[in-house]
């Protein structure tokens, strides 16, 4: 059994903080990975070599990984090149599964989506990919691609999929995909209440990513002020 599969209908934890919040550091990130393990996750998202290191010193769960890099004004940022990639299976332990952008948009070094997956099966061929997508057009195709799975990260997050809302009509992008989808889904993306999280794994995702809602004080905190405020 592959380690990913540990977390097969259970909850993953995302523990990032980008270099402008307050808790950016490998150490805390190390410990809020131990937080969400003594409560019960069975995975974990992290961005950064120097996270991901940090949190596997602290927990023995598999990990999701990716590298958050911004070229220029471009929008594509999670995991957009194979510089990144490079980055992640140069690890002592690699991640269990590295995610990267699928969606349609233009990457920072012009190549289009195909070709970046092309090119890591090449170099990789036996490292699990996770798509990170907005729209079901694209969850599709990262599924018809071969992606190990298929993350609805995204959703609401790009142009294309502005508006969008990944509850809206109970889940129904998570719905329409499951159809058809021939590798497994992973549900990700303001999934914000333990209700979302049990329906969505309910209608057959693989398993559910959690992240500002549990390990960014800030944004939870910001709930709270605009609910007195309301």
């Amino acid at each position: 059994m592959s380690r990913i599969e540990q977390a097969k209908g259970k909850l993953i934890v995302s523990c990032q903080a980008l270099p402008e919040e307050p808790l950016h550091s490998s150490f805390i990130m190390g410990r809020m990975a131990k937080a969400a393990k003594e409560g019960g996750a069975s995975g974990i998202r992290a961005n950064t070599v120097e996270d991901i290191q940090e949190i596997q010193k602290e927990v023995d769960l598999p990990i999701i990984g990716i590298i958050k890099r911004q070229y220029g004004d471009n929008h594509v940022y999670i995991t957009p090149t194979m510089k990144e990639v490079d980055e992640l299976m140069a690890m002592e332990q690699r991640p269990d599964v590295i995610a990267v952008d699928a969606t349609c948009r233009q990457r920072p070094d012009n190549k289009t989506l195909d070709e970046f997956y092309a090119e890591i099966r090449a170099k990789y061929p036996d490292q699990p990919l996770m798509a990170d997508c907005a729209t079901l057009e694209e969850m599709r195709h990262a599924d018809d691609l071969g992606f190990d799975f298929i993350g609805t990260t995204l959703v609401g997050y790009t142009s294309e999929s502005e508006g969008d809302k990944i509850e809206t009509n109970d889940f129904e992008i998570i719905r329409e995909l499951l159809k058809t989808a021939k590798h497994p889904v992973i549900g990700e993306g303001n999934i914000d209440t333990p209700e979302k999280v049990k329906r969505v794994l309910d209608l057959g995702a693989y398993s559910v990513v959690v992240g500002s809602i549990i390990t960014r004080p800030q944004v939870i905190t910001r709930r709270f002020v605009e609910a007195i405020e309301d």
